[in-house]
C-alpha cells in the first residue's frame, strides 16, 4: 500500500461506513412506504451531533433535532414533506402520516442510528400506544429506554423511558420527547 494511501487511512475519523436505507410508512397505517436513502455525509452530520451529548437528557435534546433533520431529508425523496403535525392539518395531500406510520418509521430511524452505534444513552423498544375510551382515539409513539448503568432486573425495571413523537409536529421540526408515563397521560402538544 502507498504511505499517502495508509496515512490518509488512519486519519479518517472512524471506521468507513456506506449510505443506508430506511423505509418510510406513510399514507395512513402504513399504506405506502418510500426507501429513503441517507448518505454518509448526512450520517456523518448526525453521529457527530450525538457524539455531543454528555448525558442522557442532552442525547434526548439533540435526538429531537436529529429526528427533524431525518424527516426533512426523507421529504427530499418522497411525498411525506407534505406531512403536517397531527392528523387534520395534511388535507388530503399525498405523503401525509398519522401516528402509526410516524411511530413505525420513527423506530426504524431509531434502529438505524443504534446500529451505528450512536446512541450511547438509550436503546430502542417497541412502539406502545396510549388510548382513550381505545375504541374512539388510540395513539402510537416510538419509544427509548435510558441504558441502566448496573446491570440488573432491578435497576432495569426502573430505567426510565421516553416517547419519541414525531407525529404532533410537521415534516422536518424536532420530535417531541417526553417522560412516557406523562405522554401515555395525555401530554404532548394539542395538534
Amino acid at each position: 500500500m502507498h504511505r499517502w494511501l495508509l496515512t490518509l487511512f488512519l486519519l479518517l475519523p472512524g471506521p468507513l461506513l456506506a449510505d443506508e436505507a430506511v423505509r418510510i410508512c406513510y399514507g395512513y397505517d402504513c399504506l405506502a412506504q418510500a426507501d429513503i436513502r441517507y448518505t454518509e455525509g448526512q450520517l456523518g452530520q448526525i453521529r457527530r451531533m450525538l457524539s455531543a451529548a454528555a448525558n442522557a437528557e442532552s442525547e434526548r435534546n439533540v435526538l429531537a433535532e436529529v429526528m427533524g433533520h431525518l424527516y426533512a431529508w426523507a421529504g427530499e425523496q418522497s411525498d411525506i414533506h407534505n406531512d403536517r403535525g397531527g392528523n387534520y392539518a395534511d388535507g388530503h395531500v399525498p405523503g401525509k402520516m398519522d401516528c402509526i406510520d410516524h411511530s413505525t418509521s420513527t423506530t426504524r430511524l431509531l434502529k438505524l442510528l443504534d446500529g451505528r452505534g450512536y446512541l450511547r444513552w438509550h436503546r430502542v423498544l417497541a412502539p406502545v400506544e396510549r388510548g382513550f375510551a381505545k375504541a374512539f382515539f388510540v395513539h402510537w409513539t416510538a419509544v427509548v429506554e435510558e441504558k441502566a448503568e448496573v446491570v440488573d432486573e432491578k435497576a432495569q425495571s426502573q430505567a426510565k423511558r421516553f416517547a419519541v413523537d414525531s407525529w404532533f409536529v410537521d415534516n422536518g421540526q424536532p420530535a417531541v420527547i417526553l417522560p412516557l408515563d406523562e405522554w401515555k397521560k395525555g401530554a404532548g402538544p394539542d395538534v
